[in-house]
């Protein structure tokens, strides 16, 4: 004997209520993990560094690579203000010139 399918009871919004929301100001800032060019570090080290701290795939940590090189920095991402300090310090850690500063927008 099967049995009925089991009913899947919805969300419901009541009217008049407002989902609870911040406003942009009041959420926590967000901040820019940057990487400087520099005289020492090679090119192909850079470019791993950048893999194993981020795990990104070869290209896309080639590509960030190239972007310090001819730029002078790279803005390697952007998150939470404890996150970057991690990064900046791993970073740190392989002789890289790392930054983080807040964002502005």
């Amino acid at each position: 004997m099967s049995q009925p399918p089991l009913a899947i009871e919805r969300p419901t919004t009541l009217p008049g209520t407002d989902l609870e929301t911040k406003p942009v100001q009041d959420l926590e800032p967000s901040y820019l993990v940057i990487c400087w060019n520099d005289p020492v570090n090679l090119m192909e080290f850079v470019t791993r560094v950048f893999q194993m701290i981020f795990g990104w795939n070869k290209e896309k940590a080639e590509q960030h690579m190239m972007e310090v090189h001819h730029q002078g920095k790279s803005v390697l991402l952007r998150t939470s203000k404890e996150k970057a300090e991690h990064y900046v310090h791993q970073l740190h850690q392989y002789s890289l010139h790392a930054t983080m500063e807040q964002d502005k927008q």
